[in-house]
């Protein structure tokens, strides 16, 4: 009698301390990879290292895996990968050679297809059963909408413990931009409500500029990588010797499409060419709209010279004084904060996108065309005012991952009770809440299982299972597909 007690508690002891010592499991979940340098393929990339970085979590990034022929449509310089080991080691030799150390994450591959219309990578089956039930404790989705518009298997909130969505992309102000773009941005606004709302419990907006969604919190969660903190600590350093660290003017980089900031950029400069004849400016970048940009850029009396998209972290650009950037559809604009981490001087458009920047004394804003041109002017006379380290700290992971941490109360137990204190009414109100989510939920769940009405609402064709070349590329079972 007695051994066998004295068995089970050790059993159940040591059972005990497994829980106690089980790490917390961090899932970042996103909508691309590279070699595309894409935000959503950098940003979480960076995010997955620097969590993991004090070992006191497990974390795993979850990324897009796309077929062949797919490759061969998003990813530049003809670079393909013949399986997602291979993928994966190019990706972990990118990322150590900027951050300086070996990363502890997982990396993990869900099935994707690239849609031509969207310009961007959508999820095949059900991506949430790539982490295990065991594992299942918090998951961070980078734009929760775009991963969730066409979800079909289990709810999120069931599946995880905490849902977090960081909200990457404006999407209301690209739709706006297209045909019939105020009626399509009337109904996106109301859908990514709705996925939002029944799949996270967490909100994160990197800008005011986003969408609002109920009860979201505003906090740039995202820092720069950290070699152009290295090329700014060498100009402050020259700066400090006297010697001239900024010998070239202008110069404005990012992907060669006119929403991206092309179109007001030209117009600006158009406005303003004999005030700034002195001028001279250098756009780097690929896109659909090269061409177009060339031909607008040749017909402007000022020195516009266009060329092919580089490295941001280039030797060609640190010698760069002035970066210019009038983009409204940014969320948070990686570039500005590289050239601001470089010591630049940044002249941008007073806008929600450019808040978290304004702290900084070489952030520049103007609210009209006059302005953009006095900023200039000004810049062109001055030199760049050098950052404090506490201002320099602000632009990186480091403290990037501190401010996430606190956003999303990772600091907070999880398992959340109301108090002895709270009313009967609060209770009731909270439960009649999660019997709305979870009507709305089921909607979703059964609309988005018809092949019909996910071609409706823009699904790739036949996404709701990985087909057959994705699931033997990715090692996927048949038993696995029909589990999704």
């Amino acid at each position: 009698m007695f051994p066998l007690i004295w068995i089970l508690m050790n059993e159940f002891a040591f059972e005990a301390k497994q829980k106690m010592d089980k790490k917390e499991h961090i899932a970042i979940f996103t909508t691309a990879s590279l070699p595309w340098l894409t935000g959503t393929a950098v940003n979480p990339l960076f995010r997955a290292a620097y969590l993991s970085k004090s070992g006191e979590r497990d974390v795993t990034l979850v990324i897009p895996w796309l077929s062949l022929k797919d490759q061969g449509l998003v990813y530049p310089n003809n670079i393909t990968f013949a399986s997602p080991s291979e993928q994966e080691k190019y990706i972990r030799q990118w990322l150590e050679e900027r951050i300086g150390f070996t990363s502890g994450f997982s990396i993990q591959f869900y099935p994707g297809k690239f849609s031509k219309d969207k310009r961007s990578i959508l999820a095949v089956g059900d991506i949430s059963e790539i982490i295990p039930d065991e594992d299942a404790d918090i998951a961070v989705l980078e734009e929760p909408e775009h991963l969730t518009w066409y979800h079909h298997g289990k709810r999120w909130k069931t599946k995880f413990r905490l849902v977090i969505g960081i909200i990457h992309t404006n999407y209301l102000e690209y739709v706006k931009r297209e045909k019939n773009g105020g009626l399509q941005a009337f109904f996106l606004k109301y859908l990514n409500n709705w996925v939002v709302g029944i799949y996270c419990h967490k909100v994160i907006r990197l800008s005011a500029a986003t969408q609002d969604y109920d009860g979201s919190i505003v906090c740039n969660v995202h820092g720069v990588n950290p070699k152009f903190l290295e090329i700014g600590e060498k100009k402050r350093e020259q700066q400090q010797k006297g010697d001239q660290a900024f010998t070239k003017g202008a110069y404005f980089i990012g992907k060669m499409i006119w929403s991206k900031g092309y179109k007001e950029l030209l117009q600006l400069l158009k406005n303003h060419q004999k005030e700034l004849a002195a001028l001279e400016v250098d756009l780097f970048g690929s896109g659909e709209d090269s061409d177009a940009v060339q031909k607008a850029a040749k017909k402007l009396d000022l020195t516009v010279r266009v060329h092919p998209a580089r490295d941001h972290a280039d030797v060609l650009f640190h010698d760069y004084k002035l970066f210019l950037n009038p983009s409204t559809t940014d969320v948070v604009c990686t570039t500005t904060a590289e050239a601001l981490a470089m010591g630049k001087i940044v002249v941008c458009a007073n806008h929600p996108s450019n808040d978290f920047f304004k702290q900084f004394p070489n952030c520049w804003t103007f609210d009209d065309s006059e302005g953009f041109a006095k900023l200039i002017l000004k810049a062109l006379a001055e030199e760049p005012a050098q950052p404090t380290d506490a201002q320099r700290h602000g632009l990186s992971w480091e403290a990037a991952t501190e401010r996430f941490l606190k956003a999303a109360d990772l600091d907070k137990p999880l398992e959340r009770k109301l108090s002895r204190s709270s009313s009967n009414f609060m209770a009731a109100s909270l439960n009649l809440q999660q019997k709305v989510d979870d009507a709305s939920a089921f909607v979703h769940h059964v609309a988005s299982g018809f092949e019909i009405s996910r071609r409706i609402f823009g699904a790739v064709p036949d996404s709701l299972q990985p087909d057959e070349e994705l699931r033997k590329e990715l090692g996927l079972t048949n038993a696995a597909r029909r589990q999704g």
